[in-house]
């Protein structure tokens, strides 16, 4: 059986096909199955945005299609940015000013804990669904360090490493984080349905 991942991220298909890669023939990014398609993300949490997205996209295909929705949840914020993580500046994807405005929203702030959300949908062509979600916490740092990374990882400290994301390494990276996490649960859960199959 096909999958499609409804991204065109390397990184992010790269980590996909070594996690799953046992359970489909074939995995193909968007632009690798020629599919032009853009979802209108207008869920309220995370796991509905993945859920309408690989709905979508299995829909469209009539492969199985598995796709993901994550930002930064801030303590103090309550829980903010969230779903808008990245837009949280207001144009989609400027890390620099979404790191920007964030750290001004925390200025004096004590409280910097933080997580990482990631919540993954497989959806079926015929309906049936699994869906995980990975956690990865730390703490917002008071200003951007690493080169590494993108998105919040220069702010997202780890107490236990000592270090930023943005200065882990995509190695380290990969086997802790939300991603991860949750690409883990679904393999976990595809094994189970075979096995009861």
């Amino acid at each position: 059986m096909k999958l499609i991942i409804a991204s065109n991220n390397e990184h992010k298909l790269k980590e996909i096909r070594a996690i799953l890669g046992g359970h489909f023939e074939q995995i193909q990014s968007l632009r690798e199955a020629g599919i032009e398609h853009e979802t209108v993300e207008d869920g309220t949490t995370f796991a509905q945005n993945a859920e309408k997205k690989a709905r979508e996209i299995a829909e469209l295909t009539g492969c199985c299609a598995l796709a993901d929705d994550s930002g930064i949840c801030v303590d103090a914020l309550g829980g903010a940015p969230g779903i808008y993580s990245a837009r949280f500046a207001g144009k989609h994807g400027d890390d620099e000013a979404n790191n920007a405005l964030l750290l001004e929203k925390l200025k004096g702030e004590k409280n910097r804990g933080a997580h990482y959300c990631c919540a993954m949908a497989l959806v079926w062509p015929d309906g049936r669904i699994l869906e995980t979600e990975g956690r990865f916490y730390g703490q917002i740092a008071e200003k951007p360090v690493g080169e590494g990374g993108f998105g919040y990882d220069p702010l997202f400290y780890l107490p236990e490493y000592g270090v930023t994301v943005a200065q882990l390494g995509t190695e380290v990276k990969n086997r802790i984080s939300h991603r991860y996490i949750a690409l883990a649960k679904l393999l976990e859960k595809l094994d189970q349905m075979e096995e009861k199959a």
